[in-house]
């Protein structure tokens, strides 16, 4: 508790910005699928066929994973709010629009006659006794949608969409019981608020809430028009991977450029998803700025038939001209610290076994139990890499977020995870990193990827950032990193912290 009124507190601004987002992306995407979804229940009344065309189609789009969903989505329409609230209307109109259907169709018949032998027009009929019939079905259909939508846009967090998902993830990412609490609590809140008010809305005639929803249509467009014309400052979207140490990365960018020009808002957007991920962003133009590791660079971002050199500075060199020549990309300079992948188990584990290097791994692979990080698993080096390097066949393994996993080993879910060498957990679990005896691993600086077309326009940002390059060392950003993971301090004042101790910031 002491925990959550701290941080009530402090990040009171916050969370009520992550509160209002979560409120605007649910309201939006329940208003459109019940616009969508109601009228299309009323068409199709009369139609059986095809209405349940439309509902295996609505019920085959829900069982599509959300996260899936969205990565479907980014190439088409970008990042941010969009694609979150296109994907919420998608699953929100399933419950809407069968809850709608059931309730006209499930009418007695002989009311359909009487109104037939009263003259009533069907127009009229829909008004006076079917809608009013049906009204309680369409409500269930609305409640269901909007515990639904509620849920889900927590995820929205991912994509830079905001809401109240970016605690619960940061929470998980920073082990932040707090946080994650904060952001799950308020997302029930909200439920069961949204829930009384759409209880309460039932209540109200029909022409009231026509009023009602015309009110709001009103206030939301107006809203939307006041900021289509009101002028907006210059705003440079930077964002960052999983975990601490990007996160701390990108406050830092923004505090170094906010300083240098006056008339720039930076927009951050941390714990913004894996590698492919942000770079598809980039490239698209959603974001501007991430930060990223020239060993990944050459390991899942160009092609390249050259051997990876263990030397840090033709890594960047050979990273930059590829990036440049496949992707016309900029690459600035790289900071001083290297932040490899390592392997680690736990000291009584490697005493066990008697485990030094990797290489030792291989006579008890079938003993070996992974927990590792999604893009340590997928890309070439990763786990792909050590397989093929070492001839190296763990017996399972489970992908996991990077401190869960290090959780899992403390717990012995897991017996060995992927991790890197900043990471403060190997000193507060006690591991053992094992020695990379084939030199398997890339050299892994980390330094702003932006577009050429981004470093054309803003050559003063290039300046700024450049004053990062050959900074850091990494003892400095495991402190960084353990201050934030393991102490909970916010990312913010770590890394503005450092720029003041290190006169980079006034």
């Amino acid at each position: 508790m002491n925990g959550i009124i701290h941080i009530l507190q402090t990040q009171s601004g916050g969370i009520m910005q992550a509160l209002g987002q979560h409120i605007s992306i649910s309201l939006i995407s329940l208003f459109i699928a019940a616009i969508i979804a109601i009228p299309l229940a009323i068409i199709l009344m009369t139609h059986k066929r095809i209405a349940e065309v439309i509902l295996q189609i609505t019920s085959i789009l829900q069982t599509i994973p959300s996260l899936a969903l969205l990565g479907i989505l980014i190439p088409i329409v970008g990042i941010g709010t969009v694609p979150a609230i296109i994907a919420l209307v998608i699953y929100a109109i399933m419950p809407i629009f069968q809850n709608t259907y059931s309730g006209l169709t499930s009418i007695d018949p002989n009311l359909e006659e009487a109104a037939e032998a009263f003259g009533l027009s069907r127009s009229k009929k829909l008004v006076k006794f079917q809608i009013p019939l049906a009204m309680p079905m369409i409500i269930s259909g609305i409640r269901i949608a909007m515990v639904m939508i509620i849920g889900t846009a927590t995820l929205a967090a991912l994509i830079g969409a905001g809401g109240l998902g970016t605690y619960i993830l940061l929470g998980i990412e920073t082990n932040n019981n707090s946080l994650l609490l904060i952001g799950a609590i308020l997302s029930a809140v909200l439920t069961l608020i949204f829930s009384a008010l759409i209880k309460f809305i039932s209540k109200l005639s029909l022409k009231k809430m026509g009023i009602l929803f015309s009110v709001l249509i009103v206030l939301v467009g107006g809203f939307a028009g006041y900021r289509s014309f009101k002028p907006a400052p210059v705003t440079i979207k930077i964002a960052g991977k999983m975990g601490s140490e990007p996160e701390i990365l990108i406050n830092m960018y923004k505090d170094l450029i906010e300083q240098d020009h006056k008339n720039v808002k930076v927009s951050l957007k941390p714990n913004f998803g894996g590698t492919s991920f942000l770079y598809k962003a980039l490239q698209s133009g959603s974001i501007d700025i991430y930060p990223e590791f020239t060993g990944t660079v050459l390991q899942a971002l160009v092609k390249t038939n050259k051997n990876v050199s263990h030397n840090p500075e033709k890594t960047y060199q050979v990273a930059k001209e590829l990036l440049k020549e496949q992707g016309n990309m900029a690459y600035l300079r790289p900071m001083k610290y290297q932040n490899g992948y390592d392997l680690a188990v736990t000291k009584k584990f490697a005493k066990k076994y008697n485990l030094k290097t990797v290489s030792d791994l291989v006579a008890i692979e079938d003993k070996l139990h992974a927990g590792f990080d999604p893009d340590f698993y997928q890309q070439h080096d990763g786990y792909p890499g050590i397989q093929k390097k070492y001839g190296l066949e763990l017996a399972s393994v489970k992908t996991m977020e990077p401190s869960i996993r290090y959780k899992a080993i403390a717990n012995g879910k897991v017996n060995i995870v992927d991790g890197y060498t900043t990471d403060p957990e190997v000193q507060e679990y006690n591991l053992v990193i094992l020695k990379d005896d084939k030199n398997f691993f890339p050299p892994y600086q980390g330094a702003p990827l932006m577009s050429e077309k981004f470093a054309t326009e803003h050559p003063e940002i290039k300046s700024t950032l450049n004053k990062l390059a050959g900074k850091i060392s990494a003892s400095d950003m495991q402190k960084m990193n353990y201050l934030v993971t393991v102490k909970h301090e916010k990312a913010s004042k770590v890394a503005h912290d450092y720029l003041v101790s290190h006169k980079l910031l006034k």
